[in-house]
């Protein structure tokens, strides 16, 4: 069994940050994915960012620039740095993790686990 548990959410004003954690635990193996994905009102669930187990990154171009995304092995640890946040940014986003590093990173189907989700909410 694993768990996911996501932190950090809330509202900002556009232009400002949040930063969103999330603590995995059970059999998450160092040598998984992990990832953030992101539901916005009326929007399919989309990836955001991911990192695999020696800290490389991919991100999705709306937020490449503002967005960092870092996991703390050691810990069981994600984390989402957000910067620069734009009301199209409002969602709630998800901390998941793909087993298996799928290629298909901003794919929701690419993950097995998924986190309950925290709201972000940016106003203009």
């Amino acid at each position: 069994q694993v768990q996911l548990v996501e932190s950090g959410g809330g509202s900002v004003q556009s232009g400002g940050s949040l930063s969103l954690s999330c603590a995995a635990s059970g059999d998450i193996y160092a040598s998984s994915c992990m990832g953030w994905l992101r539901q916005g009102p009326g929007k399919e669930r989309e990836g955001v960012a991911a990192i695999d187990s020696s800290g490389s990154t991919n991100y999705a171009d709306s937020v490449k620039g503002r967005f960092t995304i870092s996991r703390d092995n050691a810990k069981n640890m994600l984390y989402l740095q957000m910067n620069s946040l734009k009301p199209e940014d409002t969602a709630v986003y998800y901390c998941a993790v793909d087993l298996y590093c799928s290629a298909s990173w901003w794919a929701p189907l690419a993950y097995n686990y998924w986190g309950q989700g925290t709201q972000v909410t940016v106003s203009s």
